[in-house]
């Protein structure tokens, strides 16, 4: 028998959740460093599964099957495609980082204080948030992907909630409420989404007889299962509303400014980083693969709302204040991007999907943690607040201005390649959508430049005056996300070559080709 590494890479942080959780409360720091040895390990797993991969190889590998609840035909069904590879990846290298930049994140504050937070809770359900969505993108039985699409609800409660950001302009009871409004606003907005899906996942049992993606897309493809056109659209909706929700698309995505707000840098890119992936993931391999007819059909409306997205998005963070809201509406006008590449039904768009995906968790990651630790030194979110950083802080200026053309996809760093793949793929389909996509473009150079502009530039504010730089820990943080933009943004190669041929079986599970170039290239 072989080992069985797809369930080990999910358990790992899942028993590393458990063994931090029952440290000792007055040994916070062995919980910390339980925590990161764990991160670690897990992202030497991912690695092994990233190796032993073989792109030109069956489309699921590393398989897993083993029966679970028999009655219902629910089984405990593992297997990855380029796709499911490339986002464990990423979700392994962040959490190692996500866990330094949080290191002092949850000790304790003042003794008596309202806030007091157990340290040794705030990293365990950072490890239980990774093994849930590690498993995501693993199962290939559907009921197993719905439990563990809805359990990472629990644990991101919790982390909004209970863990909010330190820094707030109207005092502790307020920061609480809002805290708990955001972590509310989160579960309910997702809960309603996953109950929808719910009904979907037992109306497709029904219609079936089992659970298991690849014997349902086997037979939905050689004819053996038919589903009528009404019944196929119902279920499409279930799946892709609960996706949409998560992801975020408009106007699904009004949580997401708001948890992000009231979160700790690191759990911030936590939620829009890691675990709103799920949502775009689940949306190529369930969406497409399962529904393929339906997803043709509701291709023009998703392009709309994702072109939306897109424009509305960019709009908001060019007028707000607070600097995590603009990364939040910034992360929603990329996230129509991803959405817009998957829909588009081009290879190249469904690449740069693919590619967007990890090259905005990694850009989202830098801008955002690099915010944290500009925030925890002048301990306020606001804009106005700051001003002439790079004078005292010029290391925290630099990787702050990287971030920020990240965001805004500069040429030569990474999310560049992958905004470009997705809008030739979209523009060879749609081309008025691609064109009034590039609009987004233009409105992210503005938030970035003009975040840049206040917070960095200018006259020393007295506040910020004795800002120090980055210490070794924050260096060790945004060092090798730096070093990740830049060498995918000049040389994705490794990335593609993993997903494209993915990209290439979910085109065929929909039966669509890239359209042909209306001008033939010279021989």
């Amino acid at each position: 028998m072989s080992f069985p590494l797809l369930t080990a890479t999910a358990a790992l942080p899942a028993l590393g959740a458990v063994a931090t959780a029952a440290v000792p409360a007055a040994r916070r720091t062995a919980a910390k460093w339980l925590a990161l040895v764990v991160s670690l390990a897990t992202l030497a797993l991912a690695v092994t599964v990233l190796v032993r991969f073989d792109p030109d190889g069956a489309r699921y590998q590393l398989t897993e099957s083993h029966a679970w609840i028999k009655d219902f035909g629910v089984r405990y069904e593992l297997g990855v495609d380029g796709i499911a590879v490339a986002l464990i990846a990423l979700t392994a290298v962040l959490i190692p980082f996500i866990i330094l930049a949080g290191w002092h994140d949850a000790d304790p504050l003042e003794t008596g204080s309202r806030r007091w937070r157990p340290t040794q809770g705030f990293f365990a359900l950072i490890l239980a948030v990774e093994a849930m969505v590690v498993i995501s993108f693993e199962a290939t039985d559907v009921f197993l992907f719905y439990i563990f699409f809805e359990a990472m609800l629990i644990p991101m409660y919790f982390l909004i909630g209970g863990f909010g950001d330190r820094a707030h302009e109207h005092g502790e009871e307020t920061a609480a409420t809002q805290r708990s409004y955001a972590a509310v606003k989160f579960l309910l907005y997702n809960l309603v989404g996953g109950l929808i899906m719910l009904a979907a996942v037992i109306g497709l049992y029904v219609v079936a007889g089992n659970f298991s993606l690849t014997e349902i897309a086997e037979a939905r493809a050689n004819g053996s299962l038919h589903m009528a056109s009404s019944t196929e659209r119902w279920l499409f909706l279930g799946f892709f509303f609960a996706f949409a929700v998560k992801a975020p698309l408009w106007p699904l995505h009004t949580w997401l400014p708001n948890a992000m707000q009231e979160s700790t840098a690191p759990v911030a890119v936590l939620i829009t980083a890691v675990v709103d992936k799920v949502g775009t993931f689940a949306m190529l391999r369930y969406c497409l693969q399962l529904f393929p007819e339906a997803s043709k059909w509701a291709t023009p409306v998703i392009l709309v709302l994702a072109l939306i997205s897109i424009v509305y998005g960019a709009l908001l963070a060019v007028g707000q204040r607070d600097i995590k809201r603009l990364v939040a509406y910034a992360s929603i006008s990329h996230f129509g991007f991803i959405i817009m590449g998957v829909f588009a039904m081009t290879s190249q768009g469904q690449s740069g999907a693919t590619l967007y995906m990890v090259n905005h968790g990694i850009s989202t990651a830098a801008l955002m943690l690099v915010a944290g630790f500009l925030i925890s030194r002048r301990g306020s979110r606001l804009i106005a607040d700051y001003g002439g950083v790079q004078k005292v802080a010029p290391v925290l200026a630099g990787t702050f201005l990287i971030g920020g053309l990240a965001t805004l996809s500069l040429p030569g760093l990474a999310p560049f390649v992958s905004e470009f793949l997705v809008l030739v793929g979209t523009f060879t389909r749609y081309p008025v959508i691609g064109i009034i996509a590039t609009f987004g473009i233009v409105l992210a150079a503005l938030y970035t430049l003009v975040l840049y502009q206040r917070t960095m530039t200018g006259p020393v504010k007295p506040e910020v005056s004795a800002m120090p730089d980055l210490r070794v820990r924050e260096l060790v943080v945004v060092a090798p996300l730096i070093v990740l933009l830049i060498f995918l943004g000049v040389y994705p190669k490794p990335v593609t070559d993993i997903v494209n041929p993915a990209v290439k079986q979910t085109m065929s599970d929909v039966q669509k080709k890239d359209p042909k170039p209306e001008v033939e290239a010279a021989k």
